[in-house]
């Protein structure tokens, strides 16, 4: 029996939430090997606790989570160093960032296998693979380097979640207590993170998630998930449910019987779904949604320009009269759209893109007339390396790359890349960046977001009459005075920091 080490990178300093990826992965091992998971999110020196357990020599395996971003600023050095002080301990990394970046991960010379997709099965193969010297080639959703090449194993077909064993959410209480991970959020005082779902049926040429799903979904029973959260609801208090599912909305039935098991549960919560495809729902369907919880959707709206929908091949109906007219239809659920804008995607010319941006800014301003509670999230253009994509084809052949060693990944020049705030792309002009965050900047002054639970009435007041003269006229540069009320009371953007 081997024992594991399973961490969680630092990801937010609020807020943390259930390691749901580890816990999926314990949940494949739980009966057959010993395992501690270590939360970045939840220890002071991450490091401290980790050597703690690697220095006693029981460990073989150190497991880790990596998202694109924040993560990246634990899981490099922290991997390094383990191989470095315990070269015996295999390091294997699974998330979005090693499954779309994975040649500098393994080029590395201190990621020894990298799991790109689920690892429910793969994750518990692959150790008994290396625990009994037999040979891992047949192992799906893995990649690792054999005789100098970087092999890359066929995907699995996407499994029965109802078939999965069921996360052990008592024992991760033993680590921490699970109050730690069900934080306050708008939704509720104890907010349960879960995921009910595998990939997406879409294939956005923006999206991470289209390299590692290939526009295969799979979602959990309507009464599998009820009895998840309620048994959370039940024993540790929750109140609330965030479904950090990548398309939660898929399945109208699904998502119906799941809303007739909740509408007495007096519980809020939240999903990500897409308009072409909830635009179809009936309107009983929206009723009885928003009867059971539901308070707030987050939508991809991306633009307002259909044309350049079409280069994102998201491979739906949507336009930007939808984009409009869902809007102005869930307001009359009273259920909230977080629409999420992409600006500064890349074009022929600078003017073409600097145009874009204007009209999408111009967009985004007739979103908020035809329903104020929409919630806007902007992030400029970040590339994604869907190979094949033609946006993607279009990016390297203006020059840009990604970095070439991992290290680089934590330079101060890219850390902020997957925030898509400082994109570093070559399209994108200093003026056309400061243009975009000076807008949003006065567009969060004008309409605050109903998310930061600490932003009382009256600073949205004072926010919203300093903004007024600013949003109104288009005059958007160094919205100075708002900075600095955005700074001095604390300002949360969901992008950054969620609810």
């Amino acid at each position: 029996m081997s024992s594991i080490l399973l961490f969680n990178p630092r990801a937010t300093n609020h807020n943390p939430r259930i390691p749901n990826s580890l816990l999926s992965i314990a949940a494949s091992i739980d009966n057959l090997h010993k395992w501690v998971i270590v939360d970045g999110n939840l220890e002071t020196d991450p490091w401290q606790t980790i050597e703690s357990h690697l220095s006693t020599g029981n460990y073989t395996y150190f497991g880790c989570t990596v998202m694109p971003g924040p993560q990246l600023k634990q899981a490099i050095p922290f991997s390094k160093k383990i191989k470095d002080l315990y070269p015996n301990i295999k390091i294997i990394w699974g998330g979005y960032f090693p499954s779309n970046q994975y040649n500098v991960c393994i080029n590395s010379g201190y990621v020894d296998y990298i799991i790109y997709g689920p690892g429910d099965n793969t994750f518990p193969q692959l150790i008994n693979a290396l625990n009994n010297n037999l040979p891992i080639h047949h192992i799906k959703n893995l990649i690792f380097k054999s005789d100098g090449k970087i092999i890359k194993t066929s995907k699995e077909e996407l499994l029965d979640l109802d078939q999965l064993p069921k996360l052990p959410y008592d024992k991760l209480h033993t680590f921490y207590p699970l109050s730690k991970v069900l934080p306050k959020t708008y939704l509720g005082k104890k907010t349960i993170a879960y995921h009910s779902s595998f990939g997406c049926p879409f294939t956005c040429s923006f999206c991470a998630v289209v390299p590692i799903y290939n526009a295969r979904w799979k979602g959990k029973s309507a009464q599998g998930i009820y009895e998840d959260v309620k048994y959370l609801k039940e024993k540790y208090g929750a109140d609330s449910v965030e479904f950090h599912d990548n398309n939660f909305f898929v399945s109208e039935k699904r998502v119906v019987e799941f809303a007739k098991l909740m509408l007495h549960e007096n519980m809020n919560w939240w999903g990500e779904a897409r308009i072409d495809t909830m635009d179809k729902y009936k309107d009983e369907s929206l009723q009885l949604i928003r009867d059971a919880g539901c308070k707030m959707i987050f939508y991809g709206a991306e633009t307002g320009n259909d044309e350049v929908l079409k280069k994102m091949d998201k491979g739906g109906t949507q336009t930007g009269k939808q984009i409009l007219d869902f809007a102005a239809r869930l307001k009359r659920f009273d259920i909230i759209p977080e629409y999420s804008f992409v600006l500064g995607i890349p074009a022929n010319t600078e003017e073409q893109v600097n145009k874009q941006i204007n009209e999408d800014i111009t967009f985004i301003k007739k979103v908020k007339a035809i329903n104020p509670n929409t919630e806007i999230i902007i992030y400029t253009y970040s590339p994604v390396p869907t190979e094949g994509s033609e946006m993607y084809k279009n990016v390297i052949a203006s020059g840009f790359k990604f970095p070439e060693t991992l290290e680089d990944w934590i330079s101060p020049a890219w850390e902020n890349f997957d925030l898509r705030k400082n994109p570093l792309t070559p399209w994108l002009k200093p003026y056309m960046i400061d243009k975009i965050k000076q807008f949003e900047v006065v567009l969060n002054g004008y309409y605050p977001s109903n998310s930061d639970i600490r932003l009382s009435k009256r600073k949205k007041m004072i926010l919203k009459s300093i903004s007024a003269l600013r949003y109104n006229t288009g005059i958007y540069t160094f919205p100075k005075e708002i900075s600095f009320l955005h700074k001095i009371w604390k300002y949360r953007q969901p992008e950054k920091e969620g609810f």
